[in-house]
């Protein structure tokens, strides 16, 4: 798909992306590893040795849950052992007729001998499954909403040695799960509630505006014999020193910039403008304190430039080859801005419905009061860390020192806590997404590309897109009900506010 050169290009990428809202099940996910951190000594995985549905039946025994604090529950987890060594001697029997050892032809290898091979993982799989089941069975039996991932330790001072010697009839393996629930809480009075409703309109200017700076991004640079200016691009070469010494990132050759752009600090470009070519000019400039690089930042450095070229602004005239470059195909000034506006226009919807949204989140997130599980916080952390690695990685940083997750502690809370309410918004007022709802979404973000229809089929081909857009629509729902309930402030936006260029 090719997006239209047009205003897309000029307005920042917003990011309208899914508060991803959770929907929690009866049934805890396991992961495999939380039964080897039991037993570090048991063999990795192999495809042919995963048994895990095969039936395995499970002791019961009366259960007490014990509450440790508000969201965090314990009980224990009892399975004899003469039953693992059951299954272990039916699975390993099953190997038997699978396993290829080298000195055998297939099926004949001794059971003896698979069992010394593979009988210790065998049985800490077996282990697992049955530790698995139990868990899953009292926790359904108890109507339980687990959060998160239980922790399986072994019992202090329980048979947990998993060895066929230790399978004696009456022995058994014990084991403790720890885990924490779902919090239980009232939205409350949802007239209490304040928020912001924005508004903006596209004016005539803002058309203008916006195909002047679309001209702005197409310029080119032709060489001047001057003195630079405002809007110039000056190339240079610099050399920088604090107390007499050069220091990291303060030198170049041959660096172009433009003046006023904003690249270089404002001193720089002062001292950049009203110079000529081969000219060369040494000056003061105090790094801020706040600078990126801390090695600088604060302290007042000695430049030295020599001015290698001079090149002047070139802007394109409005006319109907540019109409063209902006996807008119006949050129037509009055279609280029109508075209122009139906893009801010959208633009404008789309930061609206972001501004209300983030009203309502904040002020269901200041006044329903509710206690976040710390599994669900966790796990969302280290969801923040790898998308935030992902972003640096795409725009070509190199992340040495791995993220404090501290940094996206807050972040993560905020989310964990917003989906639990949102989610209990929905369920008790019946918000959910109507397929009508994703359908408009879809068809409003394929206006801005060049085949829409296109657009259409590639988000309804992948079910994770379509996922992505039933949670915006859903979002908006939820958004719409607060606003008919809740005490509503209306503001007019400016428009160069609402497009951050205030």
């Amino acid at each position: 798909m090719q997006a239209r050169a047009k205003v897309a290009e000029l307005v920042d990428a917003l990011d309208l992306g899914s508060s991803a809202l959770r929907r929690e099940g009866s049934s805890p996910s396991f992961r495999t590893t939380s039964i080897r951190t039991v037993f570090p000594d048991c063999f990795p995985d192999f495809g042919f040795l995963s048994f895990n549905h095969l039936f395995l039946s499970v002791f019961t025994m009366a259960v007490t849950i014990e509450t440790i604090s508000t969201l965090e529950r314990r009980f224990n987890l009892v399975i004899p052992s003469a039953q693992i060594e059951k299954e272990v001697s039916t699975r390993l029997q099953q190997l038997t007729r699978t396993v290829r050892m080298q000195g055998f032809r297939p099926g004949k290898v001794p059971l003896k001998l698979i069992a010394s091979t593979y009988g210790p993982q065998v049985r800490s799989e077996v282990l697992g499954d049955a530790i698995q089941k139990n868990f899953s069975q009292t926790v359904t039996e108890q109507k339980i909403r687990v959060a998160g991932y239980p922790r399986i330790e072994a019992k202090p001072n329980a048979g947990t040695d998993i060895k066929p010697e230790a399978a004696a009839n009456d022995a058994l393996f014990e084991f403790v799960a720890t885990f924490e629930v779902y919090p239980e809480f009232a939205i409350g009075d949802l007239a209490a509630l304040k928020v912001e409703r924005a508004a903006a309109t596209v004016s005539d200017i803002d058309v203008d505006n916006t195909v002047e700076t679309l001209r702005r991004q197409r310029v080119k640079y032709e060489p001047v014999e001057r003195n630079s200016a405002r809007d110039d691009r000056v190339t240079v070469d610099f050399a920088g020193k604090i107390d007499g010494v050069a220091f990291e990132g303060g030198s170049a050759e041959g660096f172009a910039f433009v003046l006023g752009g904003g690249q270089m600090l404002p001193e720089f470009d002062t001292n950049a403008t009203g110079v000529v070519v081969g000219q060369s000019k040494m000056f003061d400039l105090n790094f801020p304190a706040d600078y990126q690089s801390r090695e600088v930042a604060g302290k007042k450095a000695e430049f030295t430039i020599t001015v290698k070229q001079i090149e002047g602004p070139v802007f394109p005239v409005l006319d109907a080859v540019f109409a063209k470059t902006l996807g008119i195909a006949d050129g037509d000034i009055t279609k280029m801005k109508a075209d122009v506006r139906g893009n801010l226009e959208r633009e404008v919807r789309k930061r609206l419905q972001t501004r209300g949204k983030n009203s309502v989140m904040q002020a269901l997130y200041e006044t329903v009061k509710i206690e976040t599980p710390k599994a669900l916080i966790e796990m969302d952390v280290q969801r923040l860390v790898e998308q935030a690695k992902s972003d640096l990685a795409e725009r070509g940083i190199k992340q040495d020192m791995p993220l404090p997750p501290d940094l996206f502690q807050e972040q993560a809370k905020r989310r964990v806590s917003l989906g639990l309410i949102l989610n209990e918004l929905v369920k008790v007022h019946q918000l959910e997404a109507k397929p009508e709802q994703v359908r408009a979404i879809v068809d409003e973000y394929a206006q801005s590309y060049e085949d829409p229809a296109e657009v259409v089929r590639w988000y309804y081909s992948n079910k994770q897109r379509l996922s992505d857009v039933e949670a915006l629509a859903l979002e908006e729902n939820v958004v719409q009900f607060i606003l008919s309930k809740a005490k509503v402030e209306d503001k007019t936006v400016p428009f160069d506010e609402l497009m951050g260029r205030s």
